[in-house]
């Protein structure tokens, strides 16, 4: 509706500073015990000495059921529900005797909330409002049972709802946390994978170009010399592309990212054709279509002799969005498919997301082909 303002979402912080129940608020209700007692010391009972300890005896069971009902050494144990068990009958027999003593029975209902577990509701919310009407029909008091259920069933209830609350905001922290410990996980598989993608075929080229110089430095001394060059070349570009991928989790925009694709294939002296359409996504699919382009154009330069132009198309107003990466040289490229590191795991990275990528010959030289779902 027009002119309604917005609804305002609880943020992570506040969902921290939420703190668990604290079972000495519950403590004071014990006061609504004054009533019955008032009227014993009045005279309104004729056993005054029992009628107090009875009450007595009530206020310590409400209060040791409550503090046992939050203790971890004993909440998951018989003794709160033992206690909780002891004080029905005590209620049903201060409460049937004494004057106002169906407001026992309000305490009687918060006592049973704390106790029973979360499918025990039915319990609270009707089984002990039901005694406090039984009680007053017993005692003649049939204009009482509306006031006695009603007070009985509020505070069983609004006690009930609220630990429920708490149960569901420990739950939504423990969910986060641990949310947050998978999130860690994935992204470590990720970089490592990264890793593995940007150093495998480097380190396996030195390690065997480290072979051939200690096979050859005892026979031909040129030769191992000229290999040594080529280890050095081998391992700064592994340091190059390390740096590079750093900088890319740094900044792994797509706008970014094509800026680079148009430096690197205007060194290569291919010219770079970049298109686009459609509004911008969010920051992951736009991350994933930014590693489709590091890897392509990669792909491009090391791959596809004699290209003279590259298109990069982004269709980002299409369901699924739609990334192509085409030149027109005579070279094939790794297979999405096949042994290539780079595209088998940036494969894995689209699959994960419900995306697709293809590698395959074009009219023209050879097209890698990216979708992506626009609405995950």
């Amino acid at each position: 509706m027009a002119g309604r303002p917005p609804r305002k979402r609880i943020t992570d912080e506040e969902i921290e500073k939420i703190r668990g129940f604290n079972p000495y608020a519950l403590l004071p209700w014990v006061l609504l015990a004054l009533s019955p007692l008032l009227a014993v010391l009045d005279g309104a009972y004729p056993r005054p000495v029992a009628a107090m300890c009875g009450l007595g005896l009530f206020a310590l069971l409400y209060c040791a059921t409550v503090l046992t009902a939050f203790q971890p050494r004993v909440q998951d144990g018989r003794v709160p529900t033992a206690l909780a068990l002891v004080m029905v009958p005590v209620t049903g027999a201060l409460a049937g005797s004494l004057p106002h003593g169906l407001v026992l029975y309000s305490l009687l209902a918060i006592a049973c909330a704390v106790v029973v577990p979360s499918r025990g509701g039915p319990l609270v919310l009707i089984g002990v409002p039901a005694l406090a009407g039984l009680t007053a029909y017993m005692r003649g008091q049939s204009s009482s049972i509306p006031s006695a259920l009603w007070s009985t069933f509020l505070p069983g209830a609004i006690v009930f709802v609220m630990l429920k609350l708490f149960t569901v905001v420990t739950q939504l922290r423990e969910t986060r946390r641990e949310l947050a410990r998978v999130a860690v996980a994935e992204e470590r598989l990720r970089f490592s994978r990264d890793l593995h993608d940007l150093l495998g075929h480097s380190l396996s080229v030195i390690a065997l170009k480290a072979e051939v110089v200690r096979r050859l430095a005892p026979t031909d001394l040129e030769a191992a010399l000229a290999q040594t060059e080529e280890i050095e070349q081998v391992s700064r570009k592994a340091l190059a592309e390390i740096r590079e991928a750093v900088s890319g989790y740094r900044e792994t925009g797509l706008a970014e990212e094509l800026e680079r694709a148009r430096s690197l294939l205007s060194a290569a002296r291919i010219e770079p054709v970049v298109r686009e359409s459609g509004p911008s996504l969010p920051a992951q699919a736009e991350g994933l279509l930014a590693w489709v382009v590091r890897e392509g154009v990669t792909n491009v330069v090391r791959h596809s002799n004699g290209a003279r132009h590259c298109e990069i198309r982004i269709d980002r107003d299409t369901d699924p969005v739609r990334l192509s990466i085409s030149d027109d040289g005579a070279g094939r490229p790794q297979s999405a498919n096949g042994h290539g590191n780079g595209l088998r795991g940036l494969t894995e990275r689209l699959v994960e997301a419900g995306g697709t990528l293809t590698a395959e010959p074009s009219e023209a030289g050879f097209q890698l082909l990216a979708t992506l779902p626009a609405q995950r």
